[in-house]
């Protein structure tokens, strides 16, 4: 059967603006078998599946700086330290898009890749969507804000133009509570 690794050595190697580099040695409680791994460790993130009483998707447009692209992802991110989810969903979707929902569920938490982050995504649907004011961005954050249909959201999942790996997840756990 196979059991938590134990951790002989756990060292910072690197503490970067927004993740933490750590170098491990480990071994399997199990099995003879040891080994140095890499851990990169993040704050937990929100994502929201958000949708308007026109039964619209909101998303955001925003570069990405890893792929040198500008994608079209939902609304999300980090869990401030101490913050609840729910309130930290909340108010990414206020600042990201000037929005706000009436009703909110949480649809479950997925590990974005347990194999060298940390970190967890709590995933939201938000429904009911309502402009309430302007987008309060962070100071390196450019967002256009853009809904689109139920429809048109499964087309741009089918055409591969929405690739991002939380955005798909999140909307895989909310297909059973939306109609395409």
């Amino acid at each position: 059967m196979i059991k938590k690794w134990r951790t002989l050595k756990d060292e910072l190697a690197f503490k970067g603006k927004i993740f933490r580099y750590r170098q491990l040695e480990r071994e399997s409680t199990t099995q003879s078998m040891r080994g140095s791994f890499d851990v990169l460790e993040f704050l937990d993130w929100v994502n929201i599946v958000a949708i308007t009483a026109k039964q619209e998707i909101i998303l955001v447009k925003q570069y990405r700086q890893g792929v040198d692209a500008v994608t079209r992802e939902i609304p999300g991110g980090a869990i401030h330290i101490g913050e609840d989810p729910l309130v930290a969903a909340k108010r990414e979707l206020r600042e990201e898009t000037g929005h706000e929902a009436k009703n909110w569920q949480n649809l479950g938490i997925i590990q974005p890749n347990p194999a060298i982050q940390s970190n967890r995504c709590h995933i939201f649907l938000a429904s009911d969507c309502h402009e309430t004011g302007a987008l309060e961005l962070d100071p390196l954050e450019e967002l256009e804000v853009e809904k689109v249909s139920l429809s048109l959201m499964r087309e741009l999942i089918v055409t591969g133009e929405i690739q991002h790996s939380l955005v798909l997840a999140a909307m895989l756990l909310a297909q059973e509570r939306i109609e395409y």
